[in-house]
């Protein structure tokens, strides 16, 4: 891929380019969908973690939560990131509450460059409504859930070692945001 001198994208170190970049943050702030076109941008695979867990299962996210419960569910989410970070570099979008286990998140920390993409509550609601297939939403208030959500894990994305805002601007401004703290971080 031919690469513009003059785009964020060529002025990334190619020492960040050398591992996983993983992206965390609340439901719905849009880690998949930013997650590919920054892939896209830096040439690298993408892979979405939720996506993994389904083909590793054979089942959804939310057949696994039903017959299964959270806990076990956490326990492949774990497996399943371990195993996607061993690989050559890509960047990865990882459910909402990848980055709060413990073990899950010192793995990220330790083995990739991990960025927290925020959002407003506001913002989340109206891009959670648009779909249905969240388990921690299922016959409760989105914005109830969000809220609550934030408070307990808002602290945890902190760690990350990137926080980028995921406002309700076009998902381009997002990446472009993204490659600009990329290029800027000294880890």
């Amino acid at each position: 891929m031919a690469r513009n001198p003059k785009s964020p994208a060529s002025a990334i170190p190619a020492a960040i380019r050398a591992r996983p970049i993983v992206l965390v943050g609340l439901m719905g702030v849009g880690k998949s969908t930013i997650g590919r076109r920054l892939a896209q941008r830096l040439g690298l695979p993408f892979a979405d973690a939720d996506t993994e867990i389904e083909r590793a299962a054979g089942m959804t996210i939310s057949d696994i939560f039903a017959r299964f419960g959270e806990a076990h569910f956490r326990d492949g989410e774990r497996r399943v990131i371990a195993r996607l970070l061993t690989g050559r570099p890509l960047v990865l979008a990882t459910g909402g509450g990848a980055f709060i286990n413990d073990e899950t998140r010192a793995l990220i920390l330790k083995d990739s460059l991990s960025l927290w993409l925020d959002a407003d509550i506001p913002t989340l609601v109206e891009r959670v409504g648009r779909r249905s297939h969240r388990p921690l939403l299922k016959d409760r208030d989105p914005g109830e859930v969000l809220r609550e959500l934030a408070a307990v894990r808002n602290p945890i994305y902190a760690e990350a070692h990137l926080r980028v805002s995921s406002a309700s601007d076009p998902h381009e401004k997002t990446v472009r945001a993204i490659l600009e703290a990329l290029a800027q971080w000294k880890g």
